[in-house]
Formats: C-alpha cells, sequence, structure tokens
C-alpha cells in the first residue's frame, strides 16, 4: 500500500515536496510542448489559494468553474482545498441555464470561468445568482466587476496564507450528476471519499513517477478527476493535456503509458482500423485478419494456462509486421489502458487487447466517487467490470428484479458520497439503513466475484409481448458497424424495437461513391432504398448474438450527431432518451404504422 492520504490537501502537500523537479502539466501550442514542474504547479496553487482568500473565500464556502481540462482547472481546485472550502465544476458545453441552476443551487461565492463568452453569459443570469460574489475570468479581459487570473495570482502572490487541513468527512467537491431528465443533483464527495480511491490504485497499478498519462477525459467528471487528476498527481507522473478532438493527433507526441479512456476511444480505433483494412484489401487485408486470427486463438490457449511454439512464432513475427505499427499512433509506450464511465463492448475489448494494448475496464458512479469495481494485473475478465477494489463491497439485490441470479448493484464503502445535496428524499430513495448505494445498475456476480453489468433499470422497459428489454447492449452492437455514429433504441409497450441511427456520413458518404449515388441529396440518399438496405444488414450483421425478440425491426435514419449542445446528450455522452424522442417521436411513430 502507498502513502495513505486524509485529505486532498495533504495528497497535493506531499507530491509538491517529493516531486518537486518532475514535470506535471505538458501543454501545446504551436511550438511543441511545454512542461511545467511539480514546483511551479505548487507556487501556483499558492498563489492561487491566498486570491481566493482574499475575495472572501473561508472554510465551508463554494467556488464554481466552467471550463475545460487547463493548468488552471488543477490549480483553482487545490487552491480550493487549501482554504477547506469546496469545488463546484461545470462544462463548458453545457447550456448557461444549467450554470445558473448549479452555482445558484450551490450557493458559489466565486466562479472561474475560461474566457469572456462564458462570462459575458454568466453575467446575464447575475440577477439570479445573490451568493456570487465574484467571477474570475481565465483567458480574458477585466470589467463588469470580473477580474482576471492573473489579478488573482498577483493578489495572492502579496499576500500569503496558510493551508487548511481538512477532516475526511469535510465537503471536498459538489459534482452535479448532468442526468438524462431534470435538473441535475449535486453530488456531495468529501475528501475521504475520493482518497480512498486514490489510496488503492498502487496496489492495483503500480505507476512511478515517470510515467505519463495523456489527459483528455473532463475532470469535471468524477472519472477523470480522480483516476487521473488526483491519481496522476498522487504518484509524481506527468500529463499532456490534450483533448477528444486532437488526442490521436497528440498522442504519439505525448507518448503517454497510461491512458485512461471511455469506450468511445477504444471504438474509434476499432472502427478504424477495420475501415482501413477493408480498404486496402489484398495481402494486407489477409496478414491483419491471420494475426487477429492467431490472437483470438493464443488468448484461448493462455485462459487455459497453455500455448504453442507455432503460436507464440506468429506472434512475434504478427507483433512486428503488424501490432507494433498500431501502439506506435499510441506513442508505443502504452502499459493500462483504463476503460470506465460506460461498457466496453467484448470485441472492441479483445481486439484492442490484441494489439498488445490491454484494456483494464472498471466500473462506478459520480456517486462512488467513482470507482467501486475494476480488472487490474493479475485480475482481468473480459466481458465484466472485474472485482471490487480493496475497502469496497458489492452485493447484488435480486429482490429488485425477481431474478435468481440479475439484480440491482448496492455498494458499499469509503468511496459512497455523503449525499445528494439538499435533496433528502433522493437520499432516502438510494441509500440502504447501511448507508449502501442502491446504484440503479442490472448485474450479477460470477463464482469467481467477477461482476457482469447488464444496463441501468430505468433504462429497462417492457415491449408489448411483456418481454424486458435492456437497450443499452444492443446499442453498443449496432454501434460497432462502420457506418453508424449514433443510435438509440426504443419499444416500451410496442410489439418490436426500434432505433434512431445517425449514420457516419463519412463512410456513408464513401459507400455512395462506391454505388454510384453521388447525383443524391443529403436527405435523399438517407431516405433511399439501397441506403435502408445497407443498413438493415448492418443491423441484422451485429445483431448475432441478440435475442429473437430484442431484434431492431425499423428505422430511421437521422442526419444530425447525438451531442451535448444540441441537448441529445448529456455533457457525459449518455444519450438522453426522452430529448431524443421529443425530437424524433413522429418519425418513430411512423415506423409502427407502417
Amino acid at each position: 500500500m502507498g502513502t495513505e492520504f486524509r485529505n486532498l490537501v495533504d495528497l497535493y502537500e506531499s507530491s509538491i515536496g517529493r516531486f518537486a523537479d518532475n514535470p506535471l502539466f505538458g501543454t501545446k501550442d504551436e511550438s511543441g510542448w511545454t512542461w511545467m514542474s511539480y514546483r511551479d504547479f505548487g507556487e501556483q496553487v499558492d498563489f492561487a489559494r491566498a486570491g481566493l482568500a482574499g475575495l472572501g473565500v473561508e472554510q465551508g464556502d463554494r467556488v464554481a468553474a466552467i471550463s475545460d481540462n487547463r493548468v488552471e482547472w488543477a490549480v483553482g481546485a487545490y487552491a480550493t482545498y487549501g482554504l477547506g472550502a469546496a469545488w463546484v465544476p461545470m462544462y463548458e458545453a453545457q447550456l448557461s441555464k444549467e450554470w445558473e441552476f448549479i452555482i445558484g443551487n450551490a450557493a458559489a461565492k466565486v466562479a472561474i470561468v475560461a474566457d469572456d463568452g462564458i462570462r459575458a453569459q454568466l453575467e446575464d443570469h447575475l440577477d439570479n445568482l445573490p451568493s456570487l460574489e465574484q467571477i474570475v475570468v481565465i483567458n480574458g479581459e477585466a470589467g463588469g466587476g470580473a477580474i482576471t487570473w492573473a489579478e488573482l495570482l498577483a493578489r495572492g502572490a502579496e499576500a500569503p496564507v496558510g493551508t487548511t487541513s481538512p477532516e475526511s468527512n469535510d465537503l471536498a467537491g459538489l459534482i452535479y450528476t448532468s442526468g438524462t431528465t431534470g435538473n441535475p443533483k449535486g453530488v456531495m464527495l468529501s475528501h475521504g471519499n475520493i482518497t480512498s480511491n486514490v489510496n488503492v490504485f498502487p496496489d492495483l497499478f503500480p505507476i512511478t513517477a515517470d510515467d505519463r498519462f495523456a489527459s483528455f477525459l473532463p475532470w469535471a467528471h468524477s472519472f477523470g478527476q480522480t483516476v487521473e487528476l488526483h491519481f496522476l498527481i498522487a504518484a509524481g507522473a506527468s500529463a499532456g493535456l490534450t483533448s477528444a478532438r486532437t488526442l490521436m493527433e497528440d498522442l504519439p507526441e505525448v507518448k503517454p503509458t497510461i491512458l485512461v479512456s471511455v469506450p468511445t476511444v477504444y471504438n474509434r480505433v476499432y472502427d478504424g482500423l477495420q475501415k482501413m483494412m477493408a480498404a486496402k484489401g489484398g495481402v494486407t487485408k489477409a496478414i491483419f485478419d491471420r494475426a487477429m486470427a492467431n490472437e483470438k486463438k493464443r488468448a484461448a490457449l493462455a485462459a487455459e494456462g497453455k500455448t504453442t511454439k507455432w503460436v507464440e512464432l506468429q506472434h512475434n513475427l504478427y507483433d512486428k509486421l503488424v501490432f507494433s505499427k498500431v501502439r506506435e499512433g499510441f506513442g508505443g509506450r502504452l502499459k493500462y489502458s483504463i476503460s470506465g464511465g460506460a461498457a466496453i463492448n467484448v470485441e472492441v475489448a479483445e481486439f484492442i487487447s490484441a494489439l498488445g494494448m490491454t484494456v483494464y475496464e472498471g466500473y462506478g458512479l459520480t456517486e462512488t466517487s467513482p470507482v467501486a469495481s475494476g480488472n487490474w494485473p493479475g485480475s482481468r475478465r473480459i466481458g465484466s467490470v472485474g472485482r471490487e477494489i480493496p475497502g469496497v463491497h458489492i452485493d447484488i439485490d435480486t429482490d429488485v428484479t425477481g431474478d435468481s441470479v440479475i439484480g440491482e448493484i448496492v455498494i458499499h464503502g469509503p468511496n459512497v458520497m455523503l449525499g445528494y445535496y439538499n435533496l433528502p428524499e433522493e437520499n432516502e430513495k438510494v441509500f440502504t439503513a447501511d448507508h449502501g448505494f442502491r446504484s440503479g445498475d442490472l448485474g450479477y456476480k460470477d463464482e469467481d466475484g467477477f461482476i457482469f453489468i447488464r444496463g441501468r433499470i430505468k433504462e429497462q422497459y417492457k415491449l408489448e409481448n411483456g418481454k424486458y428489454v435492456v437497450p443499452g447492449p444492443i446499442e453498443e452492437q449496432i454501434q460497432l458497424s462502420g457506418y453508424v455514429s449514433n443510435v438509440m433504441v426504443y419499444g416500451e409497450q410496442r410489439p418490436y424495437n426500434v432505433a434512431v441511427i445517425v449514420p457516419d456520413m463519412e463512410a456513408v458518404t464513401k459507400w455512395a461513391e462506391q454505388h454510384g449515388l453521388t447525383d443524391l441529396s443529403q436527405d435523399a440518399l438517407l431516405q433511399s432504398e439501397e441506403l435502408t438496405d445497407l443498413f438493415r444488414r448492418e443491423i441484422d450483421r451485429r445483431s448475432s448474438d441478440i435475442k429473437g425478440y430484442e431484434k431492431v425491426r425499423g428505422f430511421v435514419l437521422e442526419p444530425e450527431e447525438f451531442a451535448p449542445e444540441n441537448g441529445l446528450l448529456t455533457p457525459s455522452l449518455k444519450v438522453k432518451r426522452r430529448a431524443v424522442m421529443a425530437k424524433y417521436g413522429d418519425d418513430i411513430e411512423k415506423l409502427y404504422e407502417k
């Protein structure tokens, strides 16, 4: 076991002291990558802490942030912790009315915002935010009562203050779950909640100060914040700050040893390589297919504790010819590929692992800080979300389902949140008598303690024939098609399932060129019989492991991507089913009329 941190201030002070000269954050501009040391980070945190104190921030107050990942985000968070105040992060992509709700609900005293555009939007809501006393703009101008980030640091440099050491049970942050309906709920995470996760990671994934992350997951989400930001600082490691948009371009330059990701990135790799091989065809595709077939055989033998000289000889050859080239695209040094935030498809996990980038899937929720279970080196089963991490216990409540095996996942441990902020009725719904957290997820444990997820209880619905359907796994399968960008499956109290599908327009356009359909407009192409037949074949191909009554019998093709900006995805990229139904309900109704 590594160092036992009681709170995030202990974690910060320990790392600044031990790793002062190590690189921490790398940022990229036109001239390349620049790296900030732990010492320089610590100096900025000291200045920001004093600057916030000068604005009146005290123990128990809230400091809000509206910004994507950047050095200033981390500085602001640790400065806030050092005053005994709570950090309340939000996404730049959220609607301004959501910022207003969160800042007002949390009664934040100060808001740190990314730029003047966000400042201007926030100022439109000031009449409804009586608690908000100061806006600090990271990249922008002072004015209208706002001050700049540079001014905050300058003020702090002139009037230094010490740190407060919070109790383990003191509030560290409010993370508002985006929610697919209604207002977001403020999840109260204590210092002890978060550090309970951080403290066990070194035993599961041993890393050193020489390790490097490629950081792109939003720290406003608990997965990116705990598993990436807090864990890397605790270990003295470094992180190249990138984004989902530039990740694949930045990976060869950052050369990470650890990638904390959501399944979307691995799906993209799977999809991209499949398309590339299909396009190249001939000998190249034949070699790739043989390489993948050998890796499947190798994995099957390994599961029985066996191998053969011929399989290993082929593995070494194909690794040199094929897989090493793919790994170079990730920087060539990747040790751990950690996946969370949503279930990763088994086929994709096997595919990525066969390339020599073993995927370790974990499970948890914002309410569990977030990690409750995981796969790790020496304890891994593809398709599962692993075993409980040390200190956590998971029960399967089958009373909820009436099933003998599958039930609701109930999580017990030091990682379970303090509760939802100012929502006693919601707390009563989710907590058991002994403070276990009812996750709302369906799952089961196998005989070896590995946990398998089977979807969300609230997403489960009944077909007209009384059969239950969990749409998530069906959507995951369909989305593996190279022609599908987004999909939502629907069938509540209907005779069968249908779907709203957003095609991958780049792939569809190439297909149209190959089939002589270039004279059609986008709308005409999406309604054409030829494209409909293509998607029907793709759905059938991806549905071989789906029960007959679960299969999608009809679909509509819609060109607009599901995104947080248009309200069809949450900021953490979950489908807002009610919003999709509101937008496309008439089109879905016509499918049943047909």
